[in-house]
């Protein structure tokens, strides 16, 4: 309970000193974050994002999963609304080293096969315990899916929690190649 009391106080400061009324909805910049829940990888900090600049979804690994694509559609009706229609231009996967997941992987299988959206057998091909190569592949799925944008630039970056500093392992790029 007294942590509570911390953050009521703390939002009450940022409420005198950095609220920003005239935020858009939309990203200033159009772009999505993905990231781990882990609490020492925040996107917004690792990443020097300040406030309305880039919308951030985390979950269990910063992983591709199910729900994660039905975020993402849900974002692109809701940037249509908003009078954007293109939605977000860039979406960046943001995964790190020493992730939790990795216990996962050997401690609860069937649980983290189910969040992936996989068989357990079909963990390894993930690439659980290598975030460098888990980011390409997470790439490279959303590469592979239909139901995103074509205009959309997707990069993947790796956060070395032992320096704080941050590897592109994916630069920058369309996701799909333009029609010829």
């Amino acid at each position: 309970m007294e942590f509570n009391n911390v953050m009521l106080q703390r939002n009450a400061e940022f409420a005198t000193i950095d609220f920003a009324p005239e935020l858009k909805m939309m990203p200033s910049t159009g772009t999505v974050v993905v990231g781990c829940v882990d609490p020492r990888v925040d996107p917004a900090n690792v990443l020097g994002l300040k406030q309305g600049e880039a919308a951030v979804i985390r979950n269990v690994g910063g992983r591709i999963n199910k729900p994660l694509l039905e975020t993402l559609a849900v974002l692109s009706v809701v940037a249509k609304a908003a009078g954007r229609p293109d939605g977000a231009r860039n979406l960046v996967l943001l995964q790190h080293t020493d992730c939790g997941i990795i216990g996962c992987h050997h401690h609860a299988p069937a649980l983290l096969a189910k969040h992936l959206g996989v068989e357990t057998n079909a963990l390894d091909a993930l690439a659980i315990t290598d975030p460098y190569r888990a980011v390409a592949l997470d790439v490279a799925a959303l590469r592979a899916n239909t139901d995103l944008p074509d205009g959309l630039t997707v990069s993947g970056l790796v956060y070395d929690v032992k320096t704080g500093l941050i590897d592109t392992v994916v630069p920058p790029a369309p996701l799909r190649a333009p029609a010829a």
